[in-house]
């Protein structure tokens, strides 16, 4: 999902937004061949996102720098850990420098509340993303969610069917069945291709076990009325639990028997892990 290719797109059209005609302050302080060492460190505790990427900022600008990682994503730090060492010219580093933290810290930020979530389900469900992610930032925010130990949801429209309210809204305007429309569905996709539906009431059930869904989205729902929706499936779909969650609700939604959890917080309100990059110059 994260490709080179991703990864450089986005980090080129960063830089551009950056230093669209150069680092002036880099060019009147700093002399050409000043080179410099600087240190990835940790300001406080967390799990690690973003490496790839803060490495690809540097290498961008000057093949000449070299990033020496210490850590791997997917790993916890704490503060005051080195998490990874840039060596090469000081122009090069200083300009790559914000943008490499600003990829890593949120990255990171992302991970470390993936960790967070997971932990608080204790293996009775899984955590899944949304499509709630920052324009363009996708690929980077869903694979920080991996490396907090999450699962991903689908990618986009173009790659599961996922039927919503709005969706069957439609439906019944047109006078249309839930079941009726899941089958037909059926018949015009791909046998490698899943079906969900979202649910906001729990007389919306059957109809959609009727057509055959693969994966029932329960959302907004009590705690209560979750668990006797999760008896009403008996296990004919996997079922989604939306909605409603936070750190603190994640322990009594898995305790449902819900099979996954979903979470838009996960990408859409993370605060960004602080990270910094000490550098002196070398002589």
């Amino acid at each position: 999902m994260l490709t080179a290719a991703t990864i450089d797109s986005a980090l080129r059209a960063a830089l551009d937004e950056d230093a669209p005609w150069g680092d002036i302050t880099g060019e009147v302080f700093i002399p050409e061949a000043a080179s410099s060492r600087a240190d990835l460190r940790a300001r406080e505790d967390g799990v690690l996102a973003g490496l790839e990427v803060f490495a690809r900022a540097f290498t961008l600008i000057d093949r000449s720098v070299t990033v020496d990682l210490v850590a791997s994503d997917g790993d916890s730090f704490t503060a005051g850990q080195v998490l990874a060492t840039v060596t090469g010219p000081a122009r090069a580093v200083l300009q790559a420098e914000r943008i490499a933290l600003n990829f890593c810290q949120r990255m990171s930020g992302i991970a470390t509340q993936t960790r967070a979530y997971v932990d608080a389900a204790a293996g009775r469900a899984r955590i899944v993303d949304t499509r709630k992610t920052t324009p363009g930032l996708r690929a980077f925010e869903k694979h920080a969610v991996i490396c907090g130990g999450g699962h991903n949801h689908r990618f986009g429209l173009s790659d599961a069917v996922m039927a919503k309210d709005n969706h069957l809204a439609v439906l019944t305007g047109q006078g249309l069945g839930v079941a009726e429309a899941i089958r037909s569905a059926r018949t015009r996709l791909p046998h490698t291709t899943t079906i969900e539906v979202e649910v906001d009431r729990l007389d919306q059930v059957p109809a959609v076990l009727e057509g055959g869904a693969d994966i029932i989205m329960l959302d907004n729902f009590t705690p209560a009325q979750l668990r006797e929706g999760v008896e009403l499936v008996a296990g004919r779909a996997v079922v989604e639990a939306s909605g409603n969650v936070t750190l603190e609700t994640i322990p009594e939604i898995a305790a449902t028997g819900a099979d996954v959890i979903s979470s838009g917080a996960l990408t859409h309100s993370v605060r960004a892990i602080d990270l910094g990059l000490d550098l002196s110059l070398e002589a």
